[in-house]
Parts: C-alpha cells; structure tokens; sequence
C-alpha cells in the first residue's frame, strides 16, 4: 500500500521524538531569525523615513519589493523543496537574508537599501516551505496542523524579537548597530543548519522528485507538478484562505501599524509598539489553540477560518468608521488582539492542500498556498502608501482597501469549500478501504 497524500513516502509514519524535535527545531530556527529581519522594518519605518528621506509611497516600496520576491519565489521555492530537500534550501536562504540584514544596515542610499531587502526577501522565501517540509518526514501526520502553527508561533516570536527587542536598541545603538549587531543571529542559524540539519530520519527513502534526472525532463516535470498542485481544489482553496486571512495583519505589522498608531491615533512610540507585542502575543497563543482544535476536529479548519476573517472585518470597520479624529483606546486594543488571530487562521490553508497532493508535490502544493496571503499583503501595502500619498495622509480612506482584497478572497472561498471538501473525504473513504483489503 503506498502513503496516503501528503505524507513522504518510505515512512508511513514517523517516529516524532527528540531527535526529530532536535532537527526540526533548527529548521524552526532559521525560520525564526528569517521572520526577524522580514518584520524589523515594521518597527523602524519612520526611522527609513528619515534616513532615506522617502514619503510614504516610497517607504512602502521597501517591504513591497521585499513580498514581491517572496511571493513570487514560493513556486520555484516549492519546486527546490521538492528536488533537493529543505537542508539545501535552508541553508541557502541563511546566506541571503544575512547578507540582505547587513546590506540593510550599511545601505548608504535608498536605492541600496531596496537592493538590500530584496536580497532579504529572497531568503526568507526560503524558509517556511522548507520548514513544513522537513515537519512532515519527523513527525506523524496526524501531527501536521499543529506542527504547522508551532513553527508558526516561533515565526510570530520573531516578530515579537523585531517589536521589543530591536526598537529598544534603535532608540539606544542607532540604525547602523543594530541592524548589523542583529546579522550575527543569521550567521549563528546558518552554522546550526550546516552541522547538524537533516532532511528525514534514517531509513526514510529519498524525496519521490529525487529520482532519475530526465525522466521525464526537468521542464515538463516542473510543468507537471505545477499544474496538478493547482488543479486540485484543496490547493486553491488553501490559497484563497491564505490570501484572506494573513494580509491584515501583515501589512499592520510589516510598515503601516506604527504609523497609523502615532500619526493618526496620536499614541506614543512606546504605546503603539505595545499594542503591536499584543498582535504578537495573541498569534502565538491563538496559533497554538487552533492548531489543537484542528489535530482533533478536522472539520473544524473551515468555521475557524472564515470566523476569523468575518471578525476581522468587522473590528476595521468599527475602528474606520468611529466618530471622531482617534478611536478609543479599547478598541485598538480589540483590533490588535483580532489582528493576531489572522496569522494562525492563514496556516488552515495548509491543511487543504497538504490532503489533496501526494508526497512528490507537496513543497510545491505550499508553494501556492503561501502565494496568497504575501501577494494580498504586497497590493495592500501599495494600496495604503498611494491612498495616503493621495489624500495628504487619511489613514481611514487608505485602510478601507482592506475591506475590497477581504471580499474577494471571501468569495472564492465559499466558492471552492464544496468540491474541495467533497474530494477530499472520497479520497479518505478510498484510502480506508484500500487498507482493509492490503494483506498484514
């Protein structure tokens, strides 16, 4: 009997343990120093600001060009997962990013600090398809969904690093010294994932796409594999929920939350980069909890998600449409604590298409997913910038774009949640009765 989809064939189900939270972990902490440098712009935004002398749209290039080489990176990163292994793709996205942090911290000009992030986001597209790649031949499969939002909360941990941390030494070291100081943190990951990295346990067979080169060619196995993981519902759906639920509260915290906080709501750096930890913090702790609900009540992966995003839009529109210059402060307290919801019900796309790939393409499958939530966050960030440049800084007309990216992906999820759920319960009743019928 082969592995059912989404689970690597040659360990039908493997063991977990310390030697698989050891290897995992590393992997976990690449991706964790790879989300540091990603967010670290989102708390020194008015910082770039100064120092590159920019306006708001060109200040939004920064974290738009650094998602436009991610997103369009998760294809082929997907594809590199599936050829080569996560050791390989890791460790190249190490190089990347470090090198994009160091370039960031010494960029003289403007135009070499986009150079900089661009590098940046080459790298860190590197990382989190490799990291549930490497999950899903260390651990079980029934372990996937929670093992997803735990490398997820390590993510959101880096996030926490770039609010607390790294806006403290701003205020005290200066631009060049804590952007270069933070660099030795990618070099020390790269070292880790050289050492002691592994892509599956011992005995596993090698990646099903590591077979004989040219058969078929490597262009038309690409082509393959593409277009199977898209053809599949459980694929799209995933990325339409990707798509909806991450890009709120990507975009608050990569550039715009700071601003919004000090400029239009009139808080104090110090106020707005609490309510910035607390998106953090309540992703961390709402990742975990979803995760749980999801290892148990699988049917549950589709109420959480469309919840959240109805939540979401919800709490923007009371915070948009308060009378008065500011909003209270309980409810920017109540939308960050919704924002940190976002994240964690990004990650249920995950557990779509991960069901309806088989093993040879499922970096490929999370290439798609991740494509959603990062492209909705690029055109939002664009969106923001432009609106604000437009009407001389109204932050409530420039985040109404939220609302417009949020229907759309509202509607092609309720349009492919039937076929996507109804396949992917045939294939499970199928994979039942072909193991009743496989001789012990």
């Amino acid at each position: 009997m082969s592995a059912p989809a989404g689970i690597p064939g040659g360990v039908a189900s493997p063991p977990g343990g310390p030697r698989a939270a050891w290897v995992w972990g590393i992997g976990v902490a690449v991706y964790l120093v790879a989300v540091i440098f990603r967010t670290s712009l989102g708390v020194a935004g008015l910082d770039a600001a100064e120092r590159f002398d920019v306006n708001a749209s060109a200040l939004a290039t920064f974290s738009i060009l650094q998602l436009l080489v991610y997103a369009g990176m998760q294809i082929p990163v997907g594809l590199l997962v599936d050829r080569f292994g996560s050791r390989r793709v890791l460790v190249l996205g190490a190089l990347l990013f470090t090198a994009g942090q160091l370039g960031f911290a010494l960029a003289p000009s403007y135009g070499t600090a986009l150079v900089a992030r661009i590098l940046l986001g080459c790298g860190d597209a590197l990382t989190f398809i490799s990291v549930l790649r490497l999950g899903s031949y260390w651990f079980p499969p029934r372990r996937g969904p929670l093992i997803g939002q735990v490398a997820a909360f390590f993510g959101m941990a880096g996030n926490l690093v770039s609010t607390v941390v790294l806006s403290r030494l701003l205020d005290d070291l200066g631009w060049t010294a804590t952007f270069a100081g933070s660099a030795v943190a990618g070099v020390v990951v790269l070292v880790l994932a050289l050492l002691f990295l592994k892509d599956r346990p011992d005995g596993a067979r090698p990646l099903p796409s590591h077979g004989p080169r040219g058969h078929p060619r490597p262009r038309v196995r690409v082509r393959r594999l593409i277009a199977g993981a898209w053809a599949e519902p459980g694929t799209r759906l995933g990325m339409w929920i990707h798509f909806t639920s991450q890009f709120p509260a990507m975009v608050f915290m990569l550039l715009w939350g700071m601003p919004f906080l000090v400029e239009a709501q009139g808080l104090t750096r110090e106020s707005a980069g609490s309510l910035l930890t607390l998106v953090v913090l309540v992703s961390m702790v709402v990742g975990l909890v979803y995760g749980q609900i999801i290892a148990r009540h699988h049917a549950a992966r589709l109420p959480l998600a469309l919840g959240t995003v109805a939540v979401t839009a919800v709490t923007w529109a009371a915070v948009l449409l308060h009378p008065g210059d500011r909003a209270p402060m309980w409810l920017l307290v109540t939308l960050c604590a919704v924002l940190g919801a976002g994240g964690p019900a990004s990650l249920i796309g995950f557990d779509f298409a991960r069901p309806a790939n088989p093993p040879e393409r499922q970096g490929t499958a999370s290439g798609i997913v991740n494509l959603g939530g990062f492209t909705a966050s690029m055109i939002t960030l664009l969106a923001v910038g432009l609106l604000l440049d437009a009407t001389g800084g109204a932050y409530r007309i420039a985040f109404a774009s939220v609302f417009a990216l949020e229907a759309l992906g509202l509607t092609q999820i309720l349009r492919l949640r039937g076929r996507a759920t109804r396949l992917e319960r045939e294939r499970l009743v199928a994979s039942r009765v072909e193991a009743v019928h496989v001789p012990a």
